[in-house]
């Protein structure tokens, strides 16, 4: 349960039952695995009449839904889903899609588009590889900032007052030593204005990733898990450039976009 920084009891206005929502909402989104009814009332310190009716109205809405092998409950997309018809973030992903298509084309290696949630990125658009063989990251897909290439470039172009709250956001949190490598590796990507990196899970896998701007900061990080293909060549330094150029291609016809939007 996240509480309101000024404390609980310096709330002006208070929704227990909106807050009982919320709770099983953020237990279920940072659970490995579904969760029991059980298992729910007994993490969130509550009772099970307290909870039960709110889960089933959850569960109703389509919020919620039940492993049938085990009764736990999981969260559905519709979260996910809901933030995706914001119109900002539908605008952003019209204008990235042909770009990313024609990037896919260009370099024969799938891309994808990832956003900052909550301490994470999280994958809301992707291109598939033109080629037959290729390696690609399913949409909903998230990771913590820290862990991954899009990340540290999602990071590395915000205001410096943007970058504190995400790093109270990460989780797991990082050390004092840990927190000041990745400030230093993201002030390394804004200077070069492009992540280079082997994946730290995939072997034989470049992930490229590049800040598409909008507003001065980073909206989006357009991502490309470089395959190397035997008999293929292009490199990633070459790829690089492409993904570096897609992203600048976005970001400029975003500006044109918001202009008409607003």
């Amino acid at each position: 349960m996240i509480e309101d920084s000024a404390g609980e009891d310096e709330r002006r206005y208070r929704a227990p039952a909106l807050e009982k929502g919320l709770d099983i909402l953020e237990l279920l989104a940072a659970a490995p695995s579904p969760l029991t009814f059980t298992a729910i009332v007994n993490r969130l310190g509550r009772s099970h009449g307290e909870l039960f009716r709110m889960v089933q109205v959850l569960q109703f809405r389509g919020y919620l839904d039940q492993d049938p092998s085990d009764d736990g409950y999981f969260l559905t997309d519709r979260l996910f889903s809901l933030g995706m018809k914001q119109p900002r973030t539908q605008s952003l992903v019209e204008v990235a899609l042909p770009v990313m298509r024609q990037l896919s084309l260009d370099i024969q290696q799938s891309c994808h588009l990832a956003l900052h949630t909550l301490g994470e990125m999280v994958v809301v658009a992707r291109m598939e590889s033109s080629e037959q063989l290729g390696f690609s990251v399913r949409v909903g897909y998230r990771k913590p900032l820290a862990q991954v290439a899009s990340g540290a470039v999602l990071y590395a172009f915000q205001p410096e007052d943007v970058r504190r709250r995400w790093e109270a956001l990460l989780d797991p949190p990082l050390s004092p030593e840990e927190l000041a490598a990745f400030r230093a590796h993201a002030d390394a990507v804004r200077e070069r204005r492009v992540e280079l990196t082997p994946s730290p899970f995939v072997t034989g896998v470049t992930d490229i990733s590049a800040p598409v701007m909008r507003g001065g900061a980073a909206a989006a990080a357009l991502t490309v898990p470089f395959l190397k293909k035997i008999g293929a060549d292009l490199l990633p330094r070459a790829a690089a450039k492409a993904v570096r150029a897609a992203a600048d291609a976005i970001s400029a016809q975003l500006v044109e976009a918001d202009s008409r939007l607003y």
